[in-house]
């Protein structure tokens, strides 16, 4: 049955599904090893990240970078459900081509079997769930950086003050590096809804996500402000 839905697919699915996935790895490359002197938005993050915990061992009380912390965690969790419900939809869909299809009917030009747009949901569901485990395991490291931020002393002059601070600053980084990789894969897989129309539209729409992840790095009004002095 796949060899028969493999028919209905042309060169040019083939191309923007290779570019699809060529385009996911190579901006998360470009992302978190930018050219030097060039840094990310993410990159720029980074150091900012490092800068509040140091801030942290001298703030007292430590209320404010609690709430913080506590921000972003809820922030990751409300990603983590959505990402869920997703799943859930797109587990739905598949096995039911023929109400995807008849959606789809005005906007297509050939009948497609059934399996064809499994396959295409497949490939969208994959980069949701992708970005689902990442979310999962941003949330727990975010808890990770909790408890080690509780466990930095309130002496400033106590020896382990700051490589406490620093072993929560490269968790609470690393948190927000799966992070920004769950949202660059519910980008892709935004992108890969188009393909359900055709194979051009999926290029178009690879295209743009490409362009704009790379905007919002590295070309964007915020990465000026937060490289302005």
């Amino acid at each position: 049955m796949i060899q028969l839905a493999l028919l209905h697919f042309t060169p040019l699915d083939a191309v923007g599904l290779v570019l699809l996935w060529a385009g996911w790895l190579g901006i998360g490359r470009i992302i978190e090893h930018p050219p030097k002197g060039r840094p990310s938005v993410s990159c720029i993050m980074h150091g900012f990240r490092r800068e509040w915990m140091r801030q942290m061992v001298t703030r007292s009380p430590r209320i404010f970078d609690a709430n913080v912390i506590d921000s972003l965690r809820q922030a990751t969790s409300f990603y983590v459900s959505g990402t869920m419900i997703a799943i859930g939809g797109g587990l739905a869909l598949i096995g039911k081509g023929d109400q995807i299809s008849s959606v789809a009917r005005d906007l297509t030009i050939q009948p497609t079997p059934e399996i064809v747009w499994d396959l295409k949901v497949v490939v969208a569901m994959l980069f949701v769930t992708d970005a689902f485990l990442r979310f999962v395991w941003a949330h727990r490291l975010f808890g990770y950086c909790a408890i080690l931020m509780a466990a930095v002393p309130n002496d400033v002059d106590h020896p382990e003050a700051y490589p406490r601070a620093d072993q929560a600053a490269t968790v609470n980084i690393q948190a927000a590096k799966n992070f920004n990789a769950a949202l660059r894969s519910i980008y892709f897989a935004l992108a890969c809804l188009p393909w359900l129309i055709g194979p051009v539209p999926l290029l178009v729409a690879t295209l743009a996500t490409i362009y704009v992840l790379w905007r919002r790095e590295f070309a964007s009004s915020s990465r000026k402000a937060m490289l302005s002095r």
